[in-house]
């Protein structure tokens, strides 16, 4: 796997390193020695997968609070997401700044969300699915989000919205 460090701290676009041959290609996804050595929540307790019938569809920005925080691997195994997030540690020198990178299942790219960020997406395909790592366990109790579109934030979404839940309008501005 290859580690690319974003200009959040913490964050990191992993991709894949394939050992190709006439079958095709073998490549490691994870690995919890390698997510150590890189000072990454290399523990995963959760799997989950996020099934999407229109492009458009938008699902974020959500967080796990205290003491119930998560890190999660992301990663889109079918059609393409513009996924971002967000830092929300106060004390880091970019919180409140963003990020956007596009997953696909034709780029194989992942992102690592570090523990205190939000994360969202929006779907650039239809059919797209997306697969989880998680660090905790699910914990509604400890669920937050913002609107996707607080201007606290001013995150650009390349489609129009097709598709959110009421869940996801019904979030207060981050402020």
């Amino acid at each position: 796997m290859k580690f690319t460090e974003t200009p959040l701290q913490g964050a990191f676009i992993i991709d894949l390193e394939p050992n190709r041959d006439e079958r095709g290609f073998f490549a490691r996804t994870f690995c919890a020695r390698e997510f150590a050595q890189h000072g990454l929540e290399s523990a995963v307790v959760q799997c989950n997968l996020s099934a999407n019938l229109k492009a458009g569809t938008l699902r974020g920005m959500h967080f796990q609070q205290p003491p119930v925080s998560e890190a999660k691997l992301v990663r889109c195994v079918r059609g393409a997401i513009h996924d971002v997030v967000v830092d929300l540690r106060p004390q880091s020198d970019t919180y409140r700044r963003h990020l956007a990178v596009e997953l696909s299942a034709e780029n194989r790219r992942a992102l690592f969300v570090p523990s205190l960020f939000a994360h969202g997406f929006q779907t650039l395909t239809d059919d797209a699915e997306i697969e989880y790592q998680m660090s905790e366990f699910h914990a509604p109790d400890g669920a937050g989000g913002f609107r996707y579109d607080d201007p606290a934030f001013a995150i650009c979404w390349p489609l129009p919205i097709s598709v959110i839940s009421p869940q996801d309008l019904a979030w207060p501005p981050f402020s």
